[in-house]
C-alpha cells in the first residue's frame, strides 16, 4: 500500500504533519482535520512517472479554464460525474485529460471532489481544495466553484499584467547589451590596423574600449559559465530557510520594487483570505492556507504570527501591523473588518484596492524603466561613437 506525507490543520488551528498509508485525505477528514497537502512519500521515481503521465500537472491558465467550465456545468444542473466526463472528453490536450480523468475515477469510486483533487495536489492548489471542501460541506459546490473561478481568473489576470509589462523592458535590455557588445567586439577592432599602419597611438578612451571589447570576446564564455554556476549556487543557498528569509526581507526594502512587491503580497493575502472566509472556512484554517499561498518567507512569517495572535483571541490586524511587511492601508481595513465582524467582505475590498494599486505600480515602473534603459543605451553608444570619432580626428590631424 502506498505511503503518503500529509499536512493538515487541526480544530485549534495547529498545523499537523505526518506520514500514513492508504486513503490519507479521507481518513484525515473523518478526524475533523482540514487537509492542506498530501504527497507520495517516495519521490525517487518522479521522472519515470512524469514520462508515463503520472506526473502531469495543470498550468495556471488550464486550471482557471477547468474551474470555470466545471462551475458552468454544475450551475446548469449537470451532475458531477457527467460534468467531469464532459470536461475530460473536451480537454485541450492529453495532459489535462489525464489529470481530470484520474479525478473522475476517484469521484466515481466514492471519494468527494475535494478528496479527489487532493490526490492530484500537484495540479490543484491548497486554496482550491479548501474552497471545494467548504462548498461540498455547505451544499453549494456550484456557487463555490463560480466564485473560485473568478478568483483564479483575477490571479491569472494580475500575473499576466505583470509579465506582459516586463516584456518590453526585457527586450530593450537585450537589444542594448547586444548593440554595445557588437560595437565593442566587431566595429571598433576594424580601425586598429589603420592606426597601426600609420604608426599612430590610439587615444586613451579608444584603447580602453578596445581592451574592454577584447575582454568580452575572450572571456564571454567563461563569464557566462561563471554566471550560470553562480545562479545555481545562489539557488541552492536560497533553499536554506534562513537564507531565503533574509533575501525576501531585502527584496521588500528595495526602493520602488519593494513597495510594488508589498502591494502584490497584500493583494494575494486579502483575496485569498476573503475568499476562504466568505465560503465558510474558519479563520485559523484560512490563515494556514494563506500562509502557503504567499511566496515571500517574510510575509509567511508575519501571517504565522498573526495566526498565533488570532488563536490567542487577539485578532490578526495588530500582529500584521507590528510585522511591518504589509501596507498600512491593508492593516486598517482588516482592523475595521474585525471590529465590525465583516472580515471576509472587507478583505475582498482590500484585495480590489491592492490589485488596482499593483496594476498602477507596474505601469509606473515600466514608465520609469523604459526611458532609463533608453538613456543609458544612448549614452553608451554615444560614448563609443565619440571615442571612435576622436581617434579618427587625431589620425586626420597627423595626416595633415
Amino acid at each position: 500500500m502506498p505511503s503518503y506525507r500529509y499536512r493538515a490543520v487541526g480544530s485549534a488551528g495547529e498545523v499537523l504533519r505526518g506520514e500514513a498509508a492508504g486513503v490519507v485525505a479521507a481518513a484525515l477528514q473523518q478526524r475533523g482535520l482540514l487537509v492542506l497537502r498530501v504527497d507520495p512519500a517516495r519521490r525517487g521515481l518522479r521522472f519515470l512517472q512524469a514520462e508515463l503521465g503520472g506526473g502531469a500537472r495543470l498550468r495556471r491558465t488550464e486550471l482557471a479554464d477547468v474551474t470555470r467550465e466545471l462551475a458552468s456545468l454544475l450551475g446548469a444542473g449537470q451532475d458531477l460525474d457527467r460534468s467531469l466526463r464532459f470536461i475530460v472528453d473536451g480537454a485541450a490536450n492529453r495532459r489535462v485529460a489525464a489529470v481530470l480523468g484520474r479525478v473522475r475515477d476517484q469521484v466515481r469510486g466514492g471519494a468527494s471532489l475535494a478528496a479527489a483533487l487532493q490526490a492530484e495536489s500537484r495540479s490543484f492548489p491548497r486554496l482550491l481544495i479548501g474552497l471545494v471542501r467548504a462548498g461540498e460541506a455547505g451544499g453549494d459546490l456550484a456557487g463555490t466553484l463560480e466564485r473560485l473561478a473568478a478568483l483564479l481568473e483575477r490571479q491569472r489576470s494580475l500575473a499576466a499584467t505583470i509579465q506582459s509589462a516586463m516584456i518590453y523592458p526585457a527586450i530593450l535590455v537585450v537589444a542594448a547589451v547586444g548593440s554595445i557588445m557588437l560595437l565593442l567586439t566587431r566595429v571598433l577592432p576594424q580601425f586598429v590596423p589603420l592606426f597601426a599602419e600609420n604608426g599612430v597611438a590610439l587615444p586613451a578612451s579608444t584603447a580602453v574600449l578596445l581592451g574592454l571589447g577584447d575582454a568580452i570576446a575572450n572571456y564571454a564564455l567563461p563569464a557566462l559559465v561563471l554566471c550560470v554556476s553562480g545562479g545555481f549556487a545562489a539557488r541552492v543557498w536560497l533553499r536554506r530557510p534562513a537564507a531565503r528569509l533574509a533575501a525576501d526581507r531585502v527584496l521588500l526594502k528595495i526602493p520602488v520594487a519593494g513597495g510594488l512587491l508589498r502591494d502584490i503580497l497584500a493583494a494575494q493575502f486579502t483575496r485569498t483570505l476573503g475568499s476562504l472566509l466568505n465560503n465558510g472556512v474558519p479563520l485559523l484554517a484560512a490563515m494556514a492556507v494563506v500562509q502557503d499561498v504567499l511566496g515571500n518567507r517574510a510575509a509567511r512569517g508575519a501571517v504565522a504570527k498573526a495566526a498565533d495572535s488570532a488563536r490567542n483571541g487577539q485578532g490578526i490586524a495588530r500582529s500584521l501591523q507590528v510585522s511591518g511587511v504589509f501596507p498600512a492601508r491593508m492593516v486598517q481595513l482588516l482592523r475595521l473588518g474585525e471590529d465590525t465582524a465583516r472580515l471576509g467582505p472587507l478583505s475582498l475590498r482590500a484585495a480590489d484596492i491592492f490589485e488596482e494599486r499593483t496594476r498602477l505600480g507596474v505601469q509606473r515602473l515600466v514608465a520609469l524603466l523604459v526611458p532609463a534603459i533608453t538613456i543609458l543605451m544612448g549614452a553608451a553608444v554615444a560614448g563609443i561613437v565619440s571615442s571612435l570619432l576622436l581617434a579618427m580626428l587625431s589620425l586626420n590631424d597627423i595626416a595633415q
